[in-house]
């Protein structure tokens, strides 16, 4: 197994500049484009995306995926808007050189049974997933607290229900720990047939409070190990939030950024996992 390092670069900083500057300090040649100059990766106009393609390969760093903000909205929402930003998702993804976007399952109104709106999340699910397929996407979907697919086996019966090749899931411990999930003991093995990418940030079960990965209760340390084992080859998205974590976004700044790195990597180094 080797995995491939990445990283919410706009958790160091708004400027692509200095995101660069510290994935370069890491030894990061990936990053996870999520926003740039405090825009939005949806939002990026044309020439937003060639400067930041220009900036991008000066420096030899890689797009790994888009951290796009797609099904992030409502369960009630129009969803025609939503496609629309799928296909700039889309275009987007394209002239930086990745085929793989994060999208979520749809917020559900607070304190309403999540099983009343599982028949529309898949409709809606299925009508992003056939505009990858139209696309060349691999949509990644992120367990996010408060959307329909917050918990595993809602995440996995998304994936089976759909059934499309352009629809696999990410791993985000940190997540599931807010939820009350024990992510390594009752969420792995339901997704590891799914899983297309993972992404790195802990926290803590009594409070929610994120922390640096193995650090918390997101059993992050089990389930590399699992990874390891099963011969997954693939990225490790680093998502740290360690100074400011909110619903649409999160922040670290530079040193908090190179902190989460080196748990990441500490925890590779005592597990025998190579990493590029």
């Amino acid at each position: 197994m080797t995995v491939v390092l990445s990283g919410f670069a706009d958790e160091i900083s708004p400027e692509p500049d200095e995101q660069l500057a510290v994935l370069s300090a890491e030894s990061i040649a990936h990053l996870e484009l999520r926003s740039a100059w405090s825009t939005n990766v949806a939002d990026l106009d044309d020439a937003q995306v060639a400067r930041f393609r220009r900036l991008i390969g000066e420096a030899g760093v890689r797009v790994s995926a888009i951290g796009s903000p797609i099904g992030k909205i409502g369960i009630e929402a129009p969803l025609q808007p939503e496609l629309e930003r799928l296909r700039r998702v889309a275009d987007v993804a394209d002239q930086l050189g990745t085929n793989l976007v994060r999208v979520f399952s749809f917020f559900i109104p607070q304190g309403h049974d999540p099983r009343r709106y599982r028949a529309r999340v898949i409709d809606r699910m299925r009508a992003l997933a056939e505009l990858a397929e139209e696309r060349g996407l691999v949509l990644a979907h992120e367990n996010e607290k408060k959307i329909y697919g917050d918990r595993p086996d809602r995440c996995a019966d998304i994936i089976t229900s759909v059934g499309s090749p352009a629809l696999r899931a990410t791993f985000d411990a940190a997540n599931f720990v807010q939820c009350g999930v024990r992510p390594h003991s009752d969420g792995y093995g339901l997704l590891r047939p799914y899983l297309e990418y993972v992404q790195i940030k802990d926290a803590l079960m009594a409070t929610g409070e994120v922390v640096p990965a193995g650090q918390g209760d997101g059993q992050v340390r089990e389930t590399l190990a699992a990874l390891r084992d099963s011969g997954f080859e693939g990225y490790l998205s680093l998502e740290p939030h360690l100074a400011e974590a909110g619903t649409f976004g999160g922040f670290s700044g530079p040193d908090a950024f190179r902190l989460a790195c080196r748990a990441l990597k500490d925890l590779l180094a005592d597990l025998s996992v190579p990493w590029q």
